[in-house]
């Protein structure tokens, strides 16, 4: 059995539902590796920004991804979904359950529904379409899209640069549209997969990122964006786009005040939070073989019972 094909457990949600502390109660009871599928925890100049799992609970069970790459570099969802192969491989080679943990939902479209196989596009095409976006802004460099591949232009919105960007370049090393590329893609299976989703009700879940942004604050996070902006590295970067850095740049650089800063930091993330909620509500995954267990509810450790039997039953009728 291929690592593309071995069972594996996925817990998500939208950001501050729980979905760490699930994953490490999990990992526990059915010895598992945890693994990141959260596009900003892979980049190591983020730590606090993205609450990455403290490092005493990391010490209790394997975790592979987080802090993978540097903030100079980028990490698509077919990068990321090579080294998630990778670390469920090795985990089944140790005798583990891989757990794949997160909340981007294009990262784990592609470690079950697949994703498209496109050549390597040339750095030089990357910078031209990154430089071209910089001059002219996310509805104009859209317009310029929709030459090269009118159907991406049509669903991306204006502010979605990075994606964009992929989409222009692709366009233009390949001479193919991303959307004909992504037609052409061979039927994927996906492995195994029994999701556990944590939808908390709105209000409750937006309490908990303005308490969570709070401590945030208050526990290095401006200093940890002050290192990282002194880097002076591309805006257009994925890292640079991460929820809470611009705001606390700009009360860094004296625009606003820091109450002002954690405000708009909450806020941001409250609607960050909102388009992974919906994202995860409608989106139903093409693979096959995906078991799913909604918890409309918090993380807490009174759901544990339901949630291991869930597992258990899955891990039960993949091993016959």
């Amino acid at each position: 059995m291929s690592s593309a094909d071995q069972p594996v457990v996925v817990i998500a949600g939208p950001t501050a539902s729980g979905k760490s502390r699930l994953a490490l109660a999990v990992a526990r009871e059915f010895r598992g590796t945890i693994i990141n599928a959260d596009s900003m925890q892979v980049y190591r100049d983020l730590h606090i920004l993205t609450a990455r799992p403290p490092e005493d609970e990391m010490a209790l069970a394997p975790h592979r991804l987080y802090g993978k790459i540097d903030a100079g570099e980028s990490c698509s969802a077919g990068r990321w979904r090579n080294f998630a192969l990778i670390e469920i491989a090795r985990a089944r080679g140790e005798g583990r359950l891989p757990i794949l943990v997160g909340g981007t939902g294009l990262y784990l479209s592609a470690l079950l529904d697949g994703i498209a196989e496109i050549p390597p596009v040339p750095a030089d095409v990357v910078g031209e379409a990154r430089r071209l976006h910089a001059r002219l802004g996310g509805e104009e460099f859209r317009r310029a899209l929709a030459a090269l591949d009118p159907v991406a232009a049509g669903k991306l919105p204006a502010g979605d640069t990075q994606r964009l960007v992929r989409a222009y370049a692709v366009a233009r090393a390949t001479g193919v549209a991303l959307s004909d590329w992504q037609k052409r893609q061979a039927p994927y299976a996906g492995p195994a997969a029994a999701a556990v989703v944590l939808l908390p009700p709105r209000d409750v879940l937006y309490a908990e990122i303005d308490a969570r942004l709070a401590r945030m604050f208050e526990g290095g996070a401006i200093e940890e964006a002050r290192a990282l902006l002194a880097r002076n590295l591309s805006p257009l970067l994925p890292a640079m786009k991460a929820v809470g850095l611009r705001e606390i740049g700009r009360y860094l650089a004296g625009a606003c005040s820091r109450q002002d800063a954690l405000v708009a930091a909450q806020q941001t993330t409250r609607r960050y939070a909102k388009r992974q909620y919906t994202w995860l509500r409608h989106h139903p995954f093409a693979g096959k073989k995906l078991r799913k267990l909604i918890l409309e509810t918090q993380f807490s450790e009174r759901l544990l019972p339901e949630i291991f039997s869930f597992i258990r039953q899955f891990l039960l009728t993949e091993s016959n």
